[in-house]
C-alpha cells in the first residue's frame, strides 16, 4: 500500500517498514510522461553490467542516478528479472 503525497516522495510499505521514494509521487509521474516519446537506440547489455541499471546508466547516460530511466524505457520493474547478459535494450539518444 502506498500513501500519495504532493511533494517528491511517498512511503511504500516493504516488509512492514515505511520506505520513502519518489517513484510514483505526483513528482515523478509528471517527470515521465513524455518517456514513451524520447528517441531511442538499442544497446545490449554488456558484460559485467547484468542487473545494474545504474551501472548502465552511468556507462551509457548522464550517471548512476539516471537509473529509473533504463527502467521506464525498457518497461521494467525489477532489475534482478530482466536486464540479462546481452539483452537488448533501448536507451535515450544523446
Amino acid at each position: 500500500m502506498a500513501s500519495r503525497a504532493n511533494s517528491g516522495y511517498i512511503s511504500l510499505y516493504h516488509k512492514g517498514k515505511s520506505v520513502p521514494t519518489s517513484v510514483g509521487s505526483v513528482v515523478y509521474e509528471n517527470s515521465i510522461i513524455s518517456i514513451g516519446a524520447i528517441a531511442s537506440s538499442e544497446k545490449f547489455v554488456p558484460a559485467g553490467y547484468a542487473h545494474r541499471p545504474d551501472l548502465i546508466a552511468n556507462l551509457f547516460l548522464d550517471g548512476a542516478s539516471s537509473w529509473w530511466v533504463v527502467m521506464e524505457l525498457n518497461g521494467l520493474s525489477d532489475p534482478f528479472d530482466s536486464l540479462k547478459l546481452n539483452e537488448r535494450i533501448a536507451l535515450p539518444n544523446g
